[in-house]
């Protein structure tokens, strides 16, 4: 190209995209670049009908010079005319869809597609495409406009299904639980071109919009570690975005961040944008500061392509452009396909309170199939009325159903695991004999003999050494890593993530030793034996909602693994409360779908502040119910090793809350014999050994179990049992009423906890204590109730931990 017309193209390039014909309704005007505004001639000619018609390609933020000129050459080449009479047929079939919903069941949201019905027929071009690059699922996640007809048109789902959902047949079959129909995920069989299909995984969501995108992520990444070489091209990731959420929810951003990272990449994601230009009743004025919500991709090195969503040719161009583009450089593309939202925020809202000049032009405004029809030249009067026959035939079908369609069944990698309730038959023994642990202990304190160690490394290893040979007790950092050794060993595979969790937080777990001269690394878990499972250890980025829901999407298509988030401190999982709420703790009930991630939340008053002592307990047990998850606080370091390999060996897959030690961690008192390790199982109630016919029982969790003994041992006192709970739900009942009876001579009960009255797991204790023994006085000792979880100062916590101590062994 002369160099005049590659500078004056090169203008366009840039800059081009803000003056692109974007928005349908005329709303979205075109920027006039100071660059732009004396560009004319057969060279501008060529450059603005490249980058300034329906396609505005923002790319060259993009620092990669052979990515950039790829997109050149595809802006600037000639685009391929698509044949536009099946694509008519599929937008008419998309907003037909939505006609007839809206005809049969007036003033039900379902969040329709109408006026960004383009997003079928790029769906479309995106599986063709990618098929190409040896695509062969789909992994998709999505919040609600357009979902019900993206379970039509894309995943496969029946018409009849989608109707059932608005009659809403039989509510015994859900009562209590299941969630709306534009929340729901479903699986199904996309149908290619050329006959060959691509299997889909639409992921339930909750209303927090973006919260999806890491666990969708995460199960694709987990997809494509099954799949093994290969798996990036044979998993496509893809998000369906709002403009308003994209621009305003933090957790996009950082899912976004994962794009590169070793442990959370999965060879690109294509985002499609469905840009309706308002969000609510919010103009986009007021929702993002930057021309475009797209803008905030700029952050990372990728494409954003808008595109006008009634420019058809222009809205396939795009498609096939994105999805070549993530296969060859595995990387995120941005698709913002821009056009409006012919109803309210849902079709029970009247739009035109707040938007009544856009509304009159929408109402005026003809559905794009009408346009594309006239454009081709079409009569689709006998189509639409076929279709129509077509759709109202499957209402007929859904309104005689006797209940609501099951949902999409469990992946075959599913079939060995149950939910549900706790099944006490599931349970299977996690000790392991004295030999493997010396042996295990002999590999994982072992690296090469050219490895130059750190010498406090050095140091730890030669100690866990001693912990495996049963010279020294094992500590809670060396249980953990026998826990992972002998998993590993024998096949399971396991991932765990957290911000420096290769190191721990507390220079406990060293899972990844580091050379102290060339920084090479060396994974101990990696090197136990031949055929063992893969042994992950991440430090993720600096978030927790979007790591978090990573390795939640992860543990749902990989149950066979040990999956584990580890929050630096535990009240760190405060930043992933919309994870736990609407996915870990409620996924089984709204969705049937199952999940075992393990949280591993450092919790323990130890005079650290308000920010550093709890993992919120009180919050997990709020959540809990119907067996939902598992809520354990292990007192020892045989009770982490196995609650640990618990979780994996047996059957049940359930979340796991696991809220570790800090200053425990070494302790002697908390750590365990080699004997402890090969005991069958793990215990629930830690049961008094000492004290024999006590005239109290003291009851409580982790650090102040280890605590009141050191006590009750200094004072040498005798009337008082102390019995630990490891694990708070499901509540032991029997377990507690079996250690409670053994102290028949106990006239009381006493719950102990370091945590406020308001907080800790004090309001679910108490009543269980109370029916449990009803015949005897249950009382509590706690901190008082407090607005922040503990005190600024080292020296009022101490006093306040004696105090309530001595409360706790004062007679009434």
């Amino acid at each position: 190209m002369p160099a005049d017309k590659e500078r004056i193209v090169d203008v366009f390039r840039r800059w081009g995209y803000l003056q692109a014909r974007l928005d349908p309704l005329g709303y979205l005007l075109p920027e006039h670049h100071p660059e732009l505004l004396d560009l004319s001639g057969e060279d501008a000619d060529f450059a603005r009908g490249a980058y300034c018609g329906g396609i505005g390609a923002d790319f060259m933020h993009i620092h990669h010079i052979d990515r950039r000129r790829w997109i050149q050459e595809r802006m600037e080449s000639p685009a391929p005319a698509p044949d536009r009479g099946p694509i008519l047929d599929r937008i008419l079939r998309a907003e037909l869809l939505e006609e007839v919903l809206h005809g049969l069941y007036p003033g039900t949201k379902r969040y329709s597609l109408e006026g960004v019905s383009a997003l079928i027929p790029l769906l479309d071009e995106i599986l063709e495409a990618a098929s190409e690059s040896g695509g062969q699922e789909l992994m998709l996640g999505m919040s609600h406009r357009g979902r019900l007809n993206v379970m039509v048109h894309i995943v496969g789902k029946s018409p009849a299904d989608i109707f059932a959902g608005f009659e809403d047949v039989d509510p015994r079959s859900t009562l209590g639980g299941g969630d709306v129909k534009y929340h729901i995920g479903a699986a199904g069989e996309y149908r290619l071109r050329d006959g060959r299909t691509i299997q889909v995984q639409l992921v339930s969501n909750p209303s927090h919009l973006e919260a999806v995108d890491p666990v969708a992520i995460g199960r694709a990444r987990a997809r494509q570690d099954r799949a093994g070489v290969g798996g990036r091209a044979r998993v496509l990731p893809l998000l369906i975005h709002g403009d308003a959420a994209f621009a305003g929810q933090g957790v996009w951003a950082e899912t976004l961040n994962f794009a590169d990272l070793n442990g959370f990449s999965v060879g690109g994601c294509v985002h499609v944008i469905v840009n309706n230009l308002i969000g609510f009743t919010t103009p986009p004025r007021q929702l993002h500061s930057a021309r475009f919500a797209a803008d905030i991709a700029k952050r990372q090195p990728v494409p954003i392509l808008h595109v006008n969503a009634e420019d058809i040719d222009a809205v396939i161009r795009v498609g096939r452009i994105a999805a070549e583009y993530r296969s060859t450089f595995a990387s995120d593309v941005v698709v913002d396909l821009i056009g409006y939202r012919r109803h309210g925020h849902s079709e029970v809202d009247d739009p035109t309170i707040s938007q009544p000049k856009l509304y009159g032009l929408i109402k005026k405004h003809p559905p794009f199939s009408q346009i594309v029809a006239q454009q081709t030249g079409v009569d689709i009067t006998a189509s639409r009325r076929d279709i129509r026959t077509e759709f109202q035939a499957a209402q007929d079908e859904a309104a005689k159903a006797s209940e609501r369609p099951s949902l999409s069944l469990q992946p075959s990698y599913w079939q060995a695991y149950a939910g549900g309730c706790y099944n006490p038959a599931l349970e299977v023994d996690t000790g392991i004999s004295a030999d493997e642990i010396r042996d295990l202990a002999g590999t994982l304190t072992s690296y090469p003999a050219d490895f130059r160690i750190h010498p406090k490394v050095k140091k730890l290893l030669e100690q866990r050494a001693e912990m495996g040979k049963g010279t020294r007790p094992i500590d809670f950092g060396m249980a953990e890593t026998l826990a992972f050794g002998s998993l590993v060993k024998t096949g399971t595979p396991i991932r765990l993530s957290g911000q420096d969790s290769r190191r721990g937080t507390f220079n406990q777990r060293h899972a990844v030793l580091v050379d102290t001269e060339s920084e090479a690394e060396y994974v101990p878990l990696a090197h136990v034996g031949p055929n063992q499972g893969r042994c992950e250890i991440y430090n993720s980025t600096l978030s927790e909602v979007a790591v978090l829901g990573f390795e939640y999407g992860y543990s749902r298509d990989y149950p066979e693994a040990l999956v584990l988030w580890e929050a630096q401190f535990g009240d760190f999982a405060n930043g992933a409360q919309v994870i736990i709420d609407q996915f870990i703790s409620a996924g089984e009930d709204k969705w049937g779908r199952l999940s075992g991630v393990v949280l591993l939340l450092p919790h323990g008053y130890e005079g650290q502040g308000p920010e550093h002592s709890s993992a919120r307990i009180e919050r997990f047990l709020q959540l809990a119910a119907e067996d939902n998850m598992q809520i354990c606080q292990p007192s020892t370091a045989a009770q982490y090793f196995h609650v640990l390999r618990r979780q994996v060996l047996r059957a049940w897959r359930t979340p796991l809350i696991v809220f570790t030690p800090k200053s425990m961690l070494r302790h002697v008192s908390a750590s365990s014999t080699v004997e402890e390790l090969g005991r069958p199982r793990f215990l629930p109630v830690l049961p008094e050994r000492e004290v024999e016919n006590p005239l109290r029982v003291l009851v409580c969790t982790g650090k102040m179990g280890h605590e009141l003994r050191q006590e009750r041992s200094r004072r040498g006192d005798s009337s008082n049992a102390i019995v630990v709970l490891d694990q708070l739900y499901p509540f032991p009942v029997a377990e507690v009423r079996d250690e409670l009876l053994r102290h028949a001579t106990a006239a009381e009960v006493v719950w102990v906890q370091e945590e406020p009255a308001n907080m800790g797991a004090l309001t679910y204790v108490l009543p269980r204590l109370k029916r449990i023994i009803a015949h005897r006085r249950v009382r509590s000792i706690k901190r008082s109730a407090s607005a922040s979880p503990a005190t600024g100062s080292a020296k009022a916590h101490e006093l306040e931990q004696k105090t309530l101590i001595d409360m706790a062994f004062a007679t009434r």
